[in-house]
Formats: structure tokens, C-alpha cells, sequence
């Protein structure tokens, strides 16, 4: 008996159609060279942003650190410069009460009992300097409430108002900060300052001459 060889094949039914689906849409949604080059480009992007970004924060950290440990240099005295001003004030008071003429007149143990007290204030001033421990210019100047503390008011119409005129106490700061204000005495009932103005000397001639 012969055999038909023009028999149809079967289809298999062992195949699920489900994932012949699912390999048709995978290759119609594989990216395109340009898409691909697109996406390649904008996570360069991102990368290069996230870069700058930390390296912007690492630059500010430094500068950050730099400042503070330089804040940490110059005020790491500052209790203790505090403590000295205090000795420094006693030993002025020590030579105010003794009275000019004695001063002048002393001789023998008092005479160098007053030279050890000035030598060691003057010491003691030069030591607060040399570690950036300064006085604060206050007499003459305009009172600043963050470098000087009102006393009291004196009527001078010499000066301009709000003119420092006498100080009762020098005060000192270290770098920009204060360790403790000037305690002064303030002119009142004088004119006012004069505001500061930017002109040129002779401005206000006529140059049409």
C-alpha cells in the first residue's frame, strides 16, 4: 500500500500562542539605534549633572572646613583672653588709685612696686595683642551698639549727637569678634553727623567758567 506523500502537516499543538505573542511584541518594541543613542545621551547627561553636583558640595565642605578651622584658630583664646582682661583691669585700677604726685615722689619699695605693677600690665597688653586680642577704638568715634555700650549721656554741642566723648572702660575684640564692648559716655544735644556722600571736592563749583 503506498503512502500519500502530499499530506498536509498537522500544526503542533504543543505551542502556546501566548508566547508566540510575546516574542512578536518584543521585537516590535526593541529600541531603535537613534532611540537607543537617545537614551544613551540624556543618562550622560544625568551623570555629568550628578557629577558637577558633587563636586560643587565637595568644594563647599572644604571651604566650609577651612573657615571653621580658621574661626577655631583665632577664637580658641577667647575664654581665656576674657579671664586676662579681667587681671589686666585690676592691675590699671591698682595704679588709678595710687595719686599722681605719690607716683611721681615714690622712691625705694613703693617706687618699685609701681614699676613691677606697670611692667606687668604692659606685658600683659603686649601678651593680648601678640594672639590678635585688640582694644576698640571708641572715644571720638560714632557709637556702635554692637562695639560699645552706652553709660551715660553728656551735653556737648561741640560734637555731633551720638558722638562717643569719654570712655569708662576699653573694650576689645578678637578679629571680628567682641569680647566685651567699650563702656562709654555719649554726647547728646549736638548736631547731627553729617550725611556721607560720594561727591568729589569741587562738584559743586560751576566749571562753565
Amino acid at each position: 500500500m503506498m503512502s500519500d506523500d502530499n499530506t498536509t502537516p498537522e500544526p503542533n499543538d504543543d505551542i502556546d500562542p501566548r508566547l508566540e505573542a510575546e516574542d512578536a511584541e518584543a521585537v516590535s518594541t526593541e529600541p531603535t539605534a537613534e532611540e537607543r543613542i537617545a537614551q544613551l545621551e540624556a543618562e550622560k547627561e544625568q551623570l555629568r549633572d550628578q557629577v558637577l553636583r558633587t563636586a560643587a558640595e565637595m568644594e563647599n565642605l572644604r571651604k566650609r572646613t577651612e573657615r571653621e578651622v580658621s574661626d577655631t584658630r583665632s577664637y580658641a583664646i577667647a575664654g581665656f583672653a576674657r579671664d586676662m582682661l579681667v587681671a589686666t583691669d585690676n592691675l590699671s585700677r591698682a595704679l588709678m588709685v595710687i595719686p599722681a604726685e605719690l607716683r611721681e615722689n615714690a622712691d625705694g619699695t613703693l617706687k618699685s612696686l609701681i614699676e613691677g605693677i606697670e611692667m606687668t600690665e604692659r606685658e600683659m597688653q603686649r601678651l593680648l595683642q601678640k594672639n590678635g586680642v585688640i582694644p576698640i577704638v571708641a572715644e571720638g568715634e560714632k557709637f556702635d551698639p554692637h562695639r560699645h555700650q552706652a553709660m551715660f549721656e553728656v551735653p556737648d554741642p561741640s560734637v555731633p549727637e551720638g558722638t562717643v566723648v569719654q570712655v569708662v572702660q576699653t573694650g576689645y575684640a578678637i578679629g571680628e569678634r567682641v569680647l566685651r564692648p567699650a563702656m562709654v559716655g555719649v554726647a547728646k544735644g549736638g548736631n547731627k553727623p553729617a550725611p556721607k556722600t560720594d561727591a568729589e571736592p569741587g562738584d559743586g563749583l560751576d566749571k562753565s567758567a
